[in-house]
């Protein structure tokens, strides 16, 4: 029987993180957004509700919107992690952070980097369309407590008009 005391064992993986391969000692049981914020200092990324509910957390896995703090870091092994630090490149903002400095889509600040992450995605699914109800249906899991919407949704139909 085993001792429910013991700690686990680290694992090595390997995460291509915003572009750079890192390698990683993790618990097996360690959340990806833990991963980045505690053992990376990648703190863009916010803990919200710790339930996946808020969005918050958003990452980009493989170019696909994932809530972090569901994610298990053992799992995405070898995977491409873009973070909200990783969106722009070579000093310039990309053109989604553009968009929602132009229409002040942002109130406090804490959603945003989820928000931007998620509007990331968004911004070449062309499954989506750009009207307002189907920008908010797709933006539907990051929450923003400050009510931004539609200043969010204006950036995200302005990006993508753009982009």
């Amino acid at each position: 029987m085993k001792d429910s005391t013991e700690t686990p064992v680290d694992v090595q993986i390997n995460l291509r993180i915003n572009g750079r391969m890192t390698p990683l000692q993790v618990p097996p049981n360690v959340v990806l957004l833990d991963a980045l914020r505690d053992r990376l200092n990648l703190t863009g990324t916010k803990k919200g509700c710790d339930h996946g509910q808020c969005g918050a957390c958003t990452v980009l896995i493989n170019g696909e919107a994932v809530n972090s703090c569901l994610a298990l870091a053992v799992v995405h092994d070898g995977d491409d992690i873009t973070t909200v630090e990783g969106l722009a490149g070579n000093a310039e903002l990309s053109p989604m952070q553009d968009a929602f400095l132009e229409h002040d889509a942002y109130q406090c600040g804490y959603c945003t980097p989820g928000q931007l992450t998620s509007a990331t995605e968004l911004m070449h699914n062309d499954r989506v369309g750009n009207s307002e109800a189907e920008i908010a249906e797709a933006m539907s899991g990051n929450i923003c407590r400050c009510g931004a919407y539609k200043n969010i949704r204006a950036a995200i139909r302005s990006a993508r008009e753009q982009g």
